[in-house]
């Protein structure tokens, strides 16, 4: 990431909206969103298949596994404002693999960790997870709050913006969709 870059842009900006970049308050500002900038997109340069740690158990796990409320913040990329939320993923294992359970939250964090919208991002972890661990269902769902329907425009405090993408037998089993859906509802 090219923090200087950053800093001039940053400097710019404060200058194009009328501000004293060398005001005491700003001096620093530049160089304090640069290093933001590099760590909230942190994304853009890490891979989530570094957080995979599949394990191979014997004989078939085959129920449904639900991690819900993992902490999401990620950054609209029409605004460049925070959208920041919780993230629910369920799966049926197949095959005896399953992922350590922990693993879910870095998954969910290295894709919010890059400029987003999210409905790609939902889809995002959705297919990682379907690619790299083969389950029968995947069901990744997404309650967030986006700071640029906060902040400006609409101004609609509170509204929450939700996400599902469903794969596998999630997506064509009712029985299976039902399931997630009660224990989403909780």
């Amino acid at each position: 990431m090219d923090l200087e870059r950053i800093e001039k842009a940053v400097r710019e900006i404060l200058l194009a909206v009328g501000e004293d970049p060398e005001r005491e308050g700003l001096q620093e500002t530049p160089n304090r969103v640069a290093r933001m900038y590099a760590e909230i997109f942190s994304g853009l340069k890490s891979d989530p298949k570094q957080h995979l740690k599949i394990f191979h158990e014997e004989g078939e796990h085959d129920e449904l596994v639900f991690v819900r409320d993992i902490p999401l913040y990620s950054v609209c990329e029409h605004h460049l404002l925070p959208f920041i939320g919780k993230c629910h993923i369920a799966y049926i294992p197949r095959d005896g693999k399953i992922i350590g359970l922990s693993k879910f939250a870095r998954i969910v964090d290295c894709f919010a960790r890059r400029p987003q919208v999210q409905e790609r991002l939902t889809a995002q972890i959705a297919d990682f997870i379907e690619e790299n661990l083969n389950p029968r269902g995947v069901a990744v769902f997404i309650e967030a709050e986006h700071l640029c329907m906060t902040m400006r425009g609409a101004r609609a405090a509170g509204a929450l913006t939700q996400t599902s993408a469903l794969r596998g037998c999630m997506r064509t089993e009712a029985k299976t969709r039902n399931e997630v859906m009660l224990l989403l509802a909780k």
